[in-house]
């Protein structure tokens, strides 16, 4: 699903027209990515959280030559998917078995 598309089904669930909801769908990403910035986290419980890690500088390979290359380090954005959101896509984990 692109945009365009995520924008059609907000309008048709919420009963909003399409400008209005692409201004949601802009507002939405505008605070997570505010937040993210000042290091915060966003918490949709059910739904996930998005965080910001550090990732540390580290040394790379350029696959065509082989030449050793320095990669700096670098901020990114991650997201974690709540238990709810989980299983409604059929990620949850069975139980194991216990050994006898």
């Amino acid at each position: 699903m692109n945009k365009a598309e995520l924008i059609s089904k907000i309008s048709e669930d919420a009963g909003i027209n399409k400008t209005q909801a692409s201004e949601v769908i802009d507002s939405f990403t505008s605070a997570v990515i505010a937040t993210l910035k000042k290091g915060d986290t966003v918490t949709l419980v059910g739904f996930g959280t998005f965080s910001v890690s550090q990732r540390a500088a580290r040394v790379g390979r350029n696959p065509q030559t082989g030449e050793t290359l320095k990669i700096k380090a670098a901020k990114v954005a991650k997201f974690k998917p709540g238990k709810d959101f989980k299983d409604k896509i059929g990620g949850a984990k069975a139980k194991a078995k216990p050994k006898k």
